[in-house]
Formats: C-alpha cells, structure tokens, sequence
C-alpha cells in the first residue's frame, strides 16, 4: 500500500495494493488502479487512468491517458496480462496503452514518446526511442523497431513489423512489413529512400549509411525479385551489421515487405493470411 504524499492530490483513487514510489506526482482525479507499479521520479497527470502496469523511472504521464485497459480482442478472457512502460518515456494526453490478449504484456521501450492521441493495441512491442506523433495508430501484435518514427495519423494493420529507425510520414497505412533505415509514405506505405537524418543523429557512420542506401535501392530495383537482390546485397555488403539487419528483417518477414509499387504490393497481399 502506497501512503498518501502532498505529492498525491487527495481526490486521486489509489488501489491499496498499488506500489508506488515516494517521490511520484499524482495529479487530480487519476485513477490508479489494481496490479499498478509506478518508479520514482514519475508524474502521473490529472484524470489519468493506469491498471495492470509496471512504469518505469522518470516516465510522465499525460492528463487523460489510459493505460494498461482491457484490449479491444473480442478473443480476451479476462486473462491477468498488463502494460510493461520504460524509462523516460512521455505519453501524452488521450493517448491509450491496452493491456495484452491471451498472454504476456504490451511493451514500450525506453526514451519512447506518445503524442497525443496515439493508439498502442495489445501485445504491441515498442523498441527504444520510438517516436510516435499525433494519432498514430498500431494494430494489435505490431513490433516497432528502435529509433523509429511513426508520423501523425498513420495507421498498421496488426501483426506487423516496422524496422529501426525507419521513418513513415503522416496519413500513411500500411499492411506490411516496412523495412529498417527507410522513409516511406503513401497508402500503401512505400519506401521511397534512406532514412539519413534519422541514422547520422544517431550515429550511424557514413560508410554503413551508404551501405544501406545501395542495398535498398537493390531491394527496389525491378531487375531482381527477392530473393535475387537479398543474395547480392549480402554478396556486395558482407559484415555490415546494419545492412544485414535489413537483410534479415526481409528474410525473416511473415506478412512480407512493401518493397515496389501499388502492383507489387496488392500481388503480396494475395499471399498473405489476415
């Protein structure tokens, strides 16, 4: 049981059996509710709502946001799953974290930021520093790799992957795997070039950002099908870390990735189980 601080508005409703640490704010009329664990150095907004979450250090949580609710599965049982939030991380007004379906926990990384109105469905996992901007929104089961930036109003469908550091402009939809170090837009989400702000901010060194930038050209290029341009990037690029990251997030994809144009895309659909 958590004591009540002057940190803690008295109009809050705290489960008992919440843990809590000292030093976390907590604004008017939040309701903190069962199977709740908040870090210190937390604030937690006014008119929040958080259930069956573990939310780490320094992590502030915005007026109105709920996290840690049942997920919309019409397949959930009521099973005791949760939300499991990083360090660091900001998740702004009206944005909403639902708890997994079935098992395990919906999972954001670290040094994440949630705008506004974002939606992360059950059994979504977030790498660290994902960036999502106003309304975005991720089906359930997705995997949004490090780095990667979402922009506002963007839509996935569920179950699919978006690389690392990948970065994806508002209003655009995707039902596909979107591959790492790319930008892409569009309905359907298309890749249409290197991510090369977003990899030089973080470090990536020149060599391997140009690396990459040929190899997804290669992906692109009609000449090849897949699985020939897989075979000669890893024959053109071998040993570099990220560009056989790319190569494995490809090989490796069950919905498969938006690579081309509109026909390509609809053709791969036709393979692919909702």
């Amino acid at each position: 049981m958590t004591a009540v601080t002057n940190k803690v508005h008295p109009t809050a409703i705290i489960d008992e059996n919440a843990i809590i640490a000292p030093d976390v704010e907590i604004g008017a009329y939040a309701v903190i509710g069962e199977g709740v664990t908040i870090e210190s150095g937390c604030t937690i907004g006014s008119s929040a709502n958080i259930q069956f979450a573990k939310i780490g250090k320094n992590t502030k949580i915005s007026p109105f946001a709920s996290i840690g609710g049942e997920p919309q599965d019409l397949g959930y049982k009521g099973e005791r799953t949760g939300v499991i939030i990083g360090e660091n991380c900001w998740i702004r007004e009206f944005a909403t974290i639902n708890r997994a379906s079935g098992e395990g926990n919906t999972i954001i990384g670290n040094n994440c930021m949630l705008m506004a109105y974002t939606h992360v469905a059950h059994n979504c996992v977030l790498g660290d520093n994902v960036i999502m901007a106003n309304a975005a929104t991720l089906g359930g089961h997705c995997h949004v790799g490090f780095g990667a930036f979402l922009g506002g109003m963007s839509v996935f469908h569920q179950n699919l992957r978006i690389g690392d550091m990948a970065i994806i402009s508002g209003a655009s939809a995707a039902r596909l795997d979107i591959i790492p170090y790319c930008k892409a837009e569009g309905i359907p989400c298309l890749p249409i070039g290197l991510n090369a702000i977003g990899l030089r901010r973080k470090g990536v060194d020149k060599d391997s950002r140009d690396a990459v930038h040929k190899a997804i050209r290669i992906l692109r290029n009609e000449q090849y099908n897949t699985t020939q341009a897989l075979e000669l990037i890893e024959k053109e690029f071998k040993g570099n870390k990220y560009v056989d990251n790319l190569v494995d997030f490809v090989r490796t994809s069950k919905r498969g990735c938006t690579l081309r144009d509109k026909a390509a895309y609809h053709g791969a659909m036709n393979d692919t189980e909702e």
